[in-house]
């Protein structure tokens, strides 16, 4: 499936969780308070913003918030808190949608493994050099990704759960000829029937990142586990790697 048709409006509608997982305020406010630092009093650009998880509060901080997203009914959810002289956005692809002249903004920021919905590695190179097409010198292009999990994998087999708990389940199937990896969400009550929802990725290796960030004109500034700066490590499940342009 296409991108613009898994994020549809049964999605968009039901993608917010005030309070909880990912909008909980231990996930969420230490990345925008990290993202406002990084901003450094000038403009941001968010790559597929969403319903505006992290604009919205990042903009009541203070920083000037543009996004691109592809998918209109994450917009409109997004219209719900936020309208478009708040926080502008133009409707596209991140790796090629356009956002204002060159070296507008101070910081682009690439949230949650969304890099990882472009399938192709040629795709997420391009997104890097959109990045780098929208920053002014010196500016800084931040991408959050998990860690390709593939050392849980066992011999002969393709699908890792990845956590089970009352009323969901939630694994992923890999390719590893592609680095290709669908991630399954199964949801049920008492019921014979459950909900699934489908979403595939194409993993990066953190030196994969690194090379594609070469290759649009940065250099690794920093890397940590999460976005309060702890340490990555080889055991790390995840990292926050802030890219930056020469001055």
């Amino acid at each position: 499936m296409r991108q613009d048709e898994i994020w549809d409006d049964e999605i968009a509608q039901s993608y917010d969780t005030p309070g909880a997982g990912m909008f909980a305020p231990e996930v969420l406010d230490p990345t925008v308070d990290c993202l406002a630092e990084l901003a450094d009093g000038g403009r941001a650009l968010e790559f597929a913003i969403g319903t505006g998880r992290v604009a919205v509060p990042l903009a009541r901080r203070g920083v000037p918030v543009t996004g691109i997203e592809m998918s209109r009914p994450m917009i409109d959810q997004l219209r719900t808190k936020a309208d478009d002289a708040t926080i502008p956005v133009v409707v596209g692809d991140m790796a090629t949608a356009i956002a204002g002249a060159p070296g507008t903004f101070q910081l682009v920021y690439l949230v949650y493994n969304t890099i990882s919905n472009l399938l192709t590695q040629s795709e997420q190179v391009a997104c890097f050099r959109n990045a780098a097409r929208h920053l002014a010198p010196g500016g800084r292009f931040v991408i959050e990704l998990w860690v390709p999990e593939v050392r849980k994998l066992p011999p002969g087999q393709q699908a890792v759960v990845w956590t089970s708990e009352a009323g969901y389940i939630g694994l992923d199937t890999y390719d590893v000829l592609r680095q290709h990896v669908v991630s399954h969400h199964f949801r049920f009550g008492e019921g014979r029937e459950a909900r699934v929802f489908r979403s595939p990725h194409r993993y990066i290796w953190p030196t994969e990142l690194d090379l594609m960030a070469q290759l649009a004109g940065f250099e690794l500034e920093s890397r940590h586990a999460d976005w309060q700066g702890a340490e990555f490590t080889a055991e790390s499940r995840s990292h926050v790697s802030v890219y930056r342009l020469p001055r």
